[in-house]
């Protein structure tokens, strides 16, 4: 399966062409479509963080995704989020999607916006791993050996 084109901002104002301006040999992309689910993608930056210096070429992103109808509200959203991230490394990987969320959810499968969606993509956009959900020790284990087979 692979990642579909889609294009976004990061809260930098950089425009991104995904899955080809994803910037690692390896991503990790983090889909959310909730607000509250951010919470969820703090507790996997966490352990990821501390494991991802051992990787050459890998970056980690987080996708916050919205229907177009939410276009005319970008500078206020993309703002709001500038705003609560302090680090500019975590704004440079938050691209902000603005798109017909029920074509991209049927394109990578997904079928519930009450969970967040992790997927690791090589630099031609073939999907490697996925996961759905909170973190647990043993989606950790299973993404760091899909990991490591590319190291």
């Amino acid at each position: 399966m692979k990642f579909p084109e889609v294009e976004g901002r990061n809260l930098e104002g950089t425009l991104f062409k995904l899955p080809y301006d994803l910037k690692g040999k390896l991503n990790l992309v983090i889909i959310a479509f909730k607000r509250n689910q951010q919470s969820l993608i703090d507790e996997w930056r966490f352990y990821l963080s501390q494991k991802i210096q051992n990787y050459e070429d890998f970056h980690i992103y987080e996708l916050p995704s919205l229907n177009n109808s939410y276009r005319f509200m970008k500078f206020i959203i993309d703002g709001g989020m500038r705003a609560g991230i302090p680090d500019e490394s975590i704004r440079q990987h938050t691209i902000t999607l603005y798109l017909n969320k029920n074509s991209f959810k049927k394109a990578l499968g997904i079928k519930t916006e009450d969970k967040i969606y992790l997927l690791l993509i090589d630099n031609n956009g073939n999907i490697i791993w996925r996961e759905s959900g909170g973190f647990t020790s043993l989606k950790f284990e299973d993404f760091e050996k899909n990991l490591s087979q590319f190291q």
